[in-house]
């Protein structure tokens, strides 16, 4: 039997910009990429992505970009490979952690601003 693959990009809005309605096609899709926060995306546009996902069994993807959040990842760039590959392995790495934020990385230490945002706030520091 013949099967298709209906694939969309997804994640794409960052802050208060919304881009498409993710929740609706997470319903028909069968897999999705996943905008990785350089071109489009943030982290919690992608970690609600991940779990929405997650809830209809739709398969995701990394979706990297150039750092150009301006101009939608359109504008050329004059990057070297080296810039070329970091960029996609960091990029990798935030999607990585927005799937599964309990295995992305052995520890973390936060930059002294959030723990300080996070000490006199209970649920920001449980979250």
């Amino acid at each position: 039997m013949l099967k298709i693959d209906l694939n969309s990009d997804l994640a794409e809005g960052f802050g208060d910009y919304v881009s498409g309605d993710d929740a609706q096609m997470l319903k028909i899709v069968t897999s999705a990429n996943v905008a990785c926060g350089f071109h489009a995306g943030d982290p919690e546009i992608m970690a609600n992505t991940f779990r929405i996902a997650k809830e209809n069994g739709v398969a995701v993807g990394a979706h990297p970009g150039f750092p150009d959040l301006w101009g939608f990842g359109r504008r050329r760039m004059e990057i070297t490979p080296d810039e070329l590959y970091a960029d996609t392995i960091y990029q990798i790495g935030a999607i990585a952690g927005a799937a599964d934020p309990a295995s992305a990385a052995r520890h973390l230490l936060e930059v002294v601003a959030i723990a300080r945002r996070a000490r006199p706030d209970a649920a920001g520091a449980r979250r």
